[in-house]
C-alpha cells in the first residue's frame, strides 16, 4: 500500500485486497548457478521495495465476456485437430485457508507434442503444429475450479548445460484483483523421467513444494476412450501454498 495513502488516513475501498509479498525463504534463490540465465538476471544489489499506489492494488475486474467459447479448449480453436496425446487438466484455486478463489483469470501456455512453441524466437527442430497454438485461458468457477482440455506437451532442449531437457510443463498465470497480484508457475506431470537433471525444478530447495508443481493423475476426471487427466490444484498461500515464479 501506498505511504501517502496512509498518512492521509484514506482507507481502501472493503472489496481492494492489499497485496502482500512472499515470506523470505519461500521462494527459490534469485542467484541459482545450475540455471546458467540467473547468472544474468540475478541483481547484484539489495532489492528496492516501492510502495504500492490504489490505482496498482485496484484491477482489473474479469467477467465472463472476456472469454470466448474456445479459449480453455486448445484443441478445437483451428481447422484440424492437434497432434499428439489429448489430456484433460484440472483443479481448483485456493487461498491459504482452503477457501475458493472465484472469476480468477487463469491463463496457460505450452510447447507442443513435439516440444515445440509457437513462437518465433523458438527454433527448436521439432515440427510446428499448424493446428495447436498452445495457449488458453479460463475464469475459475464460485468454487474455485478451472478446467482446459489440450494435448500433453513434450520434452525440449533449452542448451542450459550439455544435453539438457526442460521435463515436459505447463507454465499457469493467475491474476487476482490487481495487476500486482498476477503470479506465474509452472505444471510438471507425475513420473517424468527429466526431474532430476532439471536445474529450473531442482532450484527449489524443498522436496515438499518441489512435488507441489507436479500435477497428480486423475482417473476420476479422465473421459474414457478420450483423453487421460490431470488434477493440479493452487494454492495461494500459507504452508501448502504453491510455488510461483519471482
Amino acid at each position: 500500500m501506498s505511504s501517502s495513502l496512509q498518512n492521509k488516513g484514506n482507507r481502501l475501498p472493503a472489496s481492494v485486497v492489499p497485496f502482500r509479498r512472499h515470506e523470505p525463504g519461500t521462494q527459490p534463490e534469485y542467484l541459482y548457478p545450475a540455471y546458467r540465465a540467473t547468472r544474468r538476471r540475478a541483481p547484484s544489489q539489495p532489492l528496492i521495495f516501492l510502495p504500492h499506489t490504489l490505482s496498482e492494488v485496484t484491477g482489473p475486474i474479469f467477467v465472463h465476456s472476456d472469454i470466448h467459447p474456445n479459449d480453455n479448449d486448445l484443441t478445437v480453436q483451428h481447422p484440424g485437430e492437434p497432434l499428439g496425446e489429448r489430456i484433460v487438466v484440472s483443479g481448483r484455486v485456493m487461498d491459504g485457508d482452503g477457501r475458493p478463489v472465484s472469476n480468477s483469470l487463469v491463463e496457460i501456455w505450452q510447447a507442443n507434442a513435439a516440444g515445440r512453441y509457437a513462437h518465433a524466437k523458438d527454433n527448436h527442430a521439432a515440427p510446428l503444429d499448424p493446428n495447436f497454438t498452445g495457449t488458453g485461458r479460463t475464469l475459475t468457477d464460485a468454487n474455485g475450479f478451472y478446467r482446459f482440455v489440450t494435448i500433453k506437451p513434450g520434452a525440449y532442449p533449452w542448451r542450459n548445460h550439455e544435453n539438457a531437457w526442460r521435463p515436459a510443463h505447463i507454465h499457469f498465470s493467475l491474476f487476482g484483483p490487481a495487476f500486482v497480484t498476477r503470479l506465474v508457475t509452472q505444471m510438471y506431470f507425475p513420473g517424468d523421467p527429466l526431474f532430476a537433471y532439471d536445474p529450473i525444478l531442482q532450484s527449489v530447495p524443498d522436496e515438499r513444494t518441489r512435488q507441489r508443481l507436479i500435477s497428480k493423475f486423475d482417473l476420476e476426471t479422465t473421459k474414457p476412450e478420450w483423453a487421460l487427466s490431470y488434477r493440479f490444484n493452487i494454492v495461494l498461500r500459507g504452508r501448502e501454498a504453491t510455488l510461483f515464479e519471482g
